[in-house]
C-alpha cells in the first residue's frame, strides 16, 4: 500500500495549517494511501549540526541523517515513504524554525556535491523519485506575497526539494484568519470582518486544493510504482 507522511510544522495543532494538512491526508486516504500524520512540535530535535558524516568518502549514503536523536526515526520513515507533504505558517517571511530544522535534516543527507557527468547537474542519492509537497499559510495577501518577494523566498524550498527528491509542488493559502477572536488582541492592522470573509469564502477553496494535493501525490506514486 502507498504510504504518505503528513508533517505539521506549525505549533498549532488545529488551526489553518493543520486543517489544510488534514484535508491533504483525507485526499491521500481517498486515493487508497496509508497516511501517518506528525506534529513536529511534539518532537525534541535540532537542525543540522554540520557533522558532515553524510559527505565523507567511503560512507554508504542512503540519504538518512547520521545524527541520532528523536527526529531520526521520522526522517527514516520519510525516506521510505511514497510521498511526503509538509506544512507551515509563514513567520516573518519564512517557515517556522521547526520546519526549517526538519528540512535541513531531511534534505542535506540526500543532497550530494558530486557532478552527474552522464546526465548533468548533481548526482542524487535516491535512485527513485520521492514526491513532496509544501503547504504554506500566511497573513499576507496575494498582492503582499508578490510585493515582498515571498514567491522567491518560499519558492526556494520547493526548488530544493525538487532538486533533491525529484518532485515538489506548493500550495499557498493567503490572508488567513489568525485569531479566534480579533477583539482580544492588539491588531488594528487587520480588518476582522475581512478576515472572517476570507475564512468563510476563500479558505474552503484552499481546503479543496489541499485535498487534491493529497490525492494527486498518492496517485503520482502509484503511477511510478
Amino acid at each position: 500500500m502507498t504510504k504518505v507522511i503528513i508533517i505539521n510544522g506549525s505549533p498549532r495543532k488545529n488551526f489553518n495549517t493543520a486543517k489544510l494538512l488534514k484535508e491533504a491526508a483525507r485526499g491521500a486516504q481517498d486515493a487508497g494511501a496509508e497516511v501517518e500524520y506528525v506534529n513536529l512540535y511534539d518532537i525534541n530535535y535540532k537542525g543540522c549540526i554540520s557533522c558532515l558524516i553524510c559527505k565523507r568518502k567511503g560512507i554508504e549514503q542512503k540519504g538518512l541523517c547520521f545524527y541520532k536523536d528523536d527526529l531520526r526515526p521520522l526522517l527514516e520513515k520519510c525516506l521510505n515513504a511514497d510521498a511526503v507533504i509538509i506544512g507551515s505558517p509563514v513567520y516573518h517571511s519564512y517557515p517556522t524554525g521547526m520546519m526549517r530544522s526538519f528540512l535541513e535534516r531531511f534534505m542535506f543527507p540526500a543532497h550530494t556535491y558530486m557532478i552527474d557527468k552522464q546526465n548533468g547537474g548533481l548526482k542524487r542519492v535516491l535512485n527513485h523519485t520521492l514526491p513532496t509537497a509544501l503547504i504554506f499559510t500566511m497573513n499576507a495577501t496575494e498582492e503582499q506575497f508578490r510585493q515582498h518577494h515571498y514567491d522567491v523566498v518560499l519558492g526556494d524550498n520547493e526548488m530544493s526539494l525538487r532538486a533533491v527528491f525529484g518532485y515538489c509542488e506548493t500550495l499557498y493559502a493567503f490572508d488567513t484568519f489568525q485569531y479566534t477572536d480579533y477583539a482580544k488582541y492588539d491588531c488594528d492592522l487587520f480588518d476582522a470582518e475581512h478576515k472572517a470573509k476570507m475564512r468563510d469564502e476563500q479558505f474552503p477553496k484552499d481546503m479543496e486544493k489541499a485535498y487534491e494535493i493529497g490525492k494527486r501525490l498518492a496517485t503520482i506514486t502509484k503511477q511510478e510504482n
